[in-house]
């Protein structure tokens, strides 16, 4: 049986220095994260509606579990400006590094980028249809 919406319900990237994080990936992104202590997990959720369907995230540190990693799962942010050179001319000013410029994936697919963040977790950007 097939999901009728997205697979994934949530994600998490690990961070040593939450504060470095959230300065880079709003910088990036564009929009504000929303930081929350949990017992000993320090988080930073990214927005997202809980009454749709799909995937949430946070930036997570907490050394006992979490450790940032470049070859690791990658994760996709939507670029909401439309096109993604827009989030990628941030990445080096805000301290990351582009590892792959903007690309066509395929006709009808849209463009993917590939950075890396302050903490050491290659990030991807996706862009259009």
């Amino acid at each position: 049986m097939q999901p009728n919406h997205n697979v994934v319900g949530w994600f998490e990237i690990p961070v040593t220095n939450m504060d470095r994080a959230i300065a880079f990936y709003e910088a990036v992104m564009g929009y504000s994260l929303e930081r929350q202590q949990m017992g000993p997990i320090d988080m930073a959720w990214f927005p997202f509606h809980q009454t749709e369907t799909g995937s949430g995230g946070s930036l997570v540190c907490y050394e006992e579990m979490y450790t940032p990693i470049a070859n690791g799962t990658l994760v996709y942010f939507t670029a909401f400006s439309g096109d993604l050179d827009n989030e990628l001319a941030r990445v080096e000013p805000a301290g990351g590094k582009v590892l792959s410029p903007k690309t066509l994936i395929a006709e009808g697919f849209g463009y993917m980028a590939v950075f890396l963040d302050t903490e050491g977790n290659k990030v991807a950007l996706h862009c259009g249809g």
